[in-house]
């Protein structure tokens, strides 16, 4: 998928730029039984108060129902679309299976239209092809994985995201993941062969504040040009530092770079090494 630029016609256009949604199937239109409706909170919590700060707004959207678990076994299923979702970075695939069913699947890098896929133990080595890590080639690039054995796709699910499976170990298989961190995870546990599609997301440039609002986020305020009574960072005449030993949060917690992960966190045994720093 390329990625279209805009002459400066405007302040909005300038450094404005947008998919060429080549990959998508322009004449496709949502499968209607697997939309759900999507409320929007505003932030707010059931008592009206906001917990999350800078959401509101934004263009309506419905929800795609995503099949992660992949649990419908040795069902040949035929691609019968790629779709644009605007809840998520990636496209979406449409498939539909021999019986009859209809699903949704994160769409991989080169999977089109009327491609046969199917998900099972003993499957062939093939692009949107699901199946146990015990049986993936050392070395492929795998993404939606699992952490536990059915509990459905966790891991790379984002455009242009994969991990490599790099070895395995004791009934683990290790993963290199899309951080750089190398992790175990059971063997048992499924994931889709290839890497997610919509290369090119990274490069899009929103151009302007309206795109964003578009999105349903509000402008985020720097905390140093507030009052001191809404942010430690706030005050003084004219531009002036931070004040404290490290930047904080408006309710004075450490922030940028401050480690928040547990030092005793059970998970911690699965993590062969660190992410890259």
């Amino acid at each position: 998928m390329g990625i279209k630029r805009f002459n400066a016609r405007s302040a909005g256009s300038r450094f404005k730029t947008v998919s060429t949604f080549e990959e998508i199937d322009k004449n496709a239109k949502p499968e209607k039984s697997l939309l759900v409706t999507k409320k929007k909170t505003g932030g707010r919590n059931v008592y009206g108060r906001i917990t999350t700060r800078h959401i509101g707004g934004g263009n309506r959207q419905h929800y795609r129902v995503i099949d992660f678990k992949r649990d419908k076994r040795m069902v040949p299923a035929v691609v019968d679309s790629i779709q644009y979702d605007p809840n998520r970075t990636a496209n979406i695939a449409l498939l539909h299976y021999v019986d009859g069913e209809k699903r949704y699947i994160i769409a991989p890098l080169d999977l089109k239209k009327g491609d046969k896929i199917i998900a099972g133990e003993n499957v062939e080595i093939k692009i949107g092809n699901a199946m146990p890590l015990s049986v993936v080639p050392v070395g492929s690039m795998v993404h939606c994985i699992e952490m536990q054995p059915g509990s459905g796709a966790k891991i790379a699910r984002s455009a242009g995201m994969y991990a490599t499976l790099a070895g395995r170990d004791s009934g683990y298989a290790i993963l290199k993941m899309p951080s750089g961190e190398t992790r175990r995870v059971p063997e048992t546990c499924y994931a889709t062969i290839g890497r997610i599609g919509n290369l090119d997301h990274e490069l899009v440039s929103l151009g302007k504040a309206g795109r964003k609002r578009h999105m349903g986020v509000r402008p985020t305020v720097r905390g140093v040009v507030m009052n001191p009574c809404d942010h430690p960072h706030g005050g003084g005449e004219g531009k002036s530092p931070v004040g404290f030993a490290s930047p904080v949060t408006p309710w004075g917690k450490k922030t940028l770079g401050y480690k928040t992960r547990k030092q005793n966190k059970p998970s911690n045994r699965f993590i062969v090494s660190r992410r890259k720093k």
